[in-house]
């Protein structure tokens, strides 16, 4: 006669953590992202801003806008927007729409610049490749939710 086996108690499930958790993660995590992105920026002579500069203009930007993404003063973009100019990693003109309004465009020199610091960006952050396709929804989503405004800007 065979024994039924012993019935062993499952694991209780870990408390979910608790959301002051989650935001010590989360700042862990971009401390960490932005101190990757500031030494591949720095490998190509930029400053952490000036690269974060250029991995911002997808597409033609105001000075004004790249002010309030960078959460800084428009004083200083116009210094940053100098300095790129300068090395020609980003040109200026004057926006068709509105004449006083200057917008500020990638160079190809920039783009291939910003292609190189995306994929050193991404060879550290390998796990991103290991997450299948509803792994990555829900990243998205998740951060959606944590960040309305980031999520509701086009997908970069």
């Amino acid at each position: 006669m065979t024994r039924p086996a012993p019935h062993v108690p499952s694991a209780a499930p870990a408390p979910a953590p608790a959301s002051v958790q989650l935001m010590d993660q989360l700042a862990q995590a971009a401390a960490s992202y932005y101190r990757n992105f500031a030494a591949v920026a720095a490998g190509r002579g930029l400053t952490l801003m000036q690269g974060k500069m250029l991995s911002l203009l997808r597409q033609p930007m105001p000075m004004r806008t790249l002010a309030d993404l960078l959460a800084c003063d428009a004083s200083n973009v116009t210094g940053i927007v100098d300095r790129l100019e300068a090395r020609e990693l980003v040109r200026r003109e004057a926006d068709p729409a509105d004449r006083r309004v200057k917008l500020v465009l990638l160079t190809e020199s920039g783009q291939r610049t910003v292609e190189e610091i995306r994929a050193e960006l991404m060879s550290e952050l390998s796990g991103l490749e290991t997450l299948d396709e509803a792994d990555r929804h829900a990243l998205r989503r998740l951060l959606g939710q944590i960040f309305p405004a980031e999520h509701a800007r086009p997908p970069r």
